[in-house]
Parts: structure tokens; C-alpha cells; sequence
């Protein structure tokens, strides 16, 4: 009896650890769009759906793109959540029509905007 729950358990964590979540890697995919090459369906079809869409006049349109960076140790499974976020990446593509007219990478640390904080602002009348 000892052996059937050792060799299930064992085979549950084996298995628990062929399971993973499709992960979208931006910097590499953004080398995959092309200005003046690249159009909308080729942008889809190697990044999906962007995270935020506007339009910035009539027939021009921005896709971004974001994630998170984690560092190794937050990448653990269990601890992992618990650290927080080394920072994130930012991938903004622009599209005339159906053809992208640019693409912009960017990476931001999670540090990077702490001076807002210090800053004293001054109300513009």
C-alpha cells in the first residue's frame, strides 16, 4: 500500500511538472516585426492581442505590448510571487493602415520612476 501512494505521488509530481502556461517572450518576438515589412496580421500572429491599443489619427493606429521582468529568484515556483517584479519590458508598434511604420523596445527598471515621488509638484495654473 506504501508503494501505490509512493509511486502516485511520485507521479504526480512528475507530471505537475510537464504542466506550463504558453509565455510570451517580447524581446526576442519584437525582433520578429520588421518596419516597413511587418503588417497587422504578422504582428498578431507572433505577439497575439496587444495589451493596450489607441488610435493616434485616422489610419493610425499603436499596439503595446507588456510584461513583467523577473529575475531568476523570482521565477522560483512558491517564493516567487512573494518578491515582486525586477521591472518591465514595453514593446509599442505602430501601424499606417495595415503595415507597420514603426516599433519601438523598451525596458524599464521598477526603480526607474521613483524620483515622481521625491519631486515636489507644482500645480500649473
Amino acid at each position: 500500500m506504501r508503494r501505490l501512494i509512493l509511486v502516485g505521488l511520485s507521479l504526480l509530481l512528475l507530471l505537475g511538472g510537464c504542466y506550463s502556461k504558453p509565455v510570451r517572450h517580447l524581446a526576442s518576438d519584437a525582433s520578429l516585426i520588421r518596419a516597413g515589412e511587418s503588417t497587422r496580421q504578422d504582428v498578431l500572429r507572433y505577439l497575439g492581442e496587444p495589451n493596450g491599443r489607441r488610435t493616434v489619427s485616422p489610419g493610425v493606429e499603436e499596439f503595446v505590448y507588456y510584461e513583467e521582468r523577473r529575475s531568476l529568484l523570482q521565477r522560483t515556483p512558491l517564493v516567487g510571487p512573494y518578491i515582486g517584479v525586477e521591472g518591465n519590458e514595453m514593446l509599442m508598434i505602430t501601424l499606417t493602415g495595415d503595415l507597420v511604420t514603426d516599433s519601438v523596445f523598451r525596458t524599464f527598471r521598477k526603480d526607474e520612476r521613483d524620483w515622481a515621488n521625491d519631486f515636489t509638484w507644482e500645480d500649473v495654473k
